[in-house]
């Protein structure tokens, strides 16, 4: 089995292990990681997740051998979305992203853990998650460009959100190699650790988020992820309503324990 998941409380790990094959990705896997990111996103006890290549990759991209095993005239025909709008879930309604859960809307934060090499596909896996932790002598990179295999699993839509129009194009266009201290100084990557210390950094990462009232964080990471492309007034409402609804479950009684002397002079371990 290519991916497992493995739980400490509410922190659950998703782990993909094609080692042998630097964790390229091919539909086993990809429907595997999606299944796994829609059992976390659904569980009550889940809070946060880790995405985790095992054996020192994250993921170098699709399996490019089986790229080429695809019907030139009409590839993946099977994984188109729908064009049409309207009222969408978490993405479990529309058919997979070719590399599996860069199509998915969690209502839960995911934390990149990134060993070795991120590249093409694996860079936009990568992208899909909320924030990345590298190590050291990781790398992101448009490796497909070299192929003629285009981004069509959210690359082209979120690096340019994070870094800008300019330096992503640049990016896109050379399919250079992006190291890890170029990622951190860019926007590409919140935290460079040792080799070997990624999934050790977004796990003890994960159980800190995980700690706090829940409804108070996913409310925050909804209103910021739904608020771009809105004028500030729409976002302000948005924000507005969004986020009674976690004072009304979270932050009144929070404030009652502060009153009460719990987690002051920035203690963040005892709010409870």
């Amino acid at each position: 089995m290519t991916v497992r998941i493995e739980k400490n409380d509410s922190v659950w790990t998703v782990i993909h292990s094609r080692a042998e094959a630097r964790n390229a990705m091919d539909p086993d896997s990809a429907d595997a990681l999606t299944e796994a990111f829609l059992e976390f996103d659904a569980d009550d006890s889940a809070s946060v997740a880790v995405f985790w290549g095992e054996g020192g990759a994250f993921c170098a991209g699709w399996d490019l051998k089986y790229v080429s095993t695809l019907d030139q005239d009409h590839p993946l025909g099977e994984l188109d979305m729908p064009k049409d709008g309207g009222e969408r879930g978490n993405g479990g309604d529309v058919p997979r992203g070719p590399l599996g859960p860069s199509r998915l809307e969690l209502d839960k934060p995911v934390i990149a853990a990134v060993a070795g090499p991120a590249v093409a596909g694996g860079m936009e896996l990568a992208l899909w998650c909320d924030f990345r932790v590298m190590e050291n002598s990781a790398y992101l990179g448009v490796y497909c460009r070299r192929w003629g295999v285009p981004l069509i699993d959210g690359g082209t839509v979120r690096l340019p959100r994070i870094v800008g129009q300019g330096r992503a194009l640049e990016i896109i266009l050379t399919g250079r190699k992006v190291p890890a201290d170029e990622c951190e100084r860019i926007g590409l990557c919140e935290y460079i650790v040792d080799d070997g210390k990624s999934r050790e950094k977004a796990e003890e990462l994960a159980q800190q988020i995980a700690h706090f009232p829940q409804v108070c964080v996913r409310t925050d990471r909804r209103s910021a992820i739904r608020q771009r492309g809105l004028p500030v007034r729409d976002a302000l409402v948005q924000e507005w309503y969004n986020g009674r609804e976690a004072l009304i479950e979270n932050g009144v009684a929070g404030a009652t324990r502060f009153k009460d002397g719990l987690g002051r002079h920035g203690d963040f371990e005892k709010i409870y």
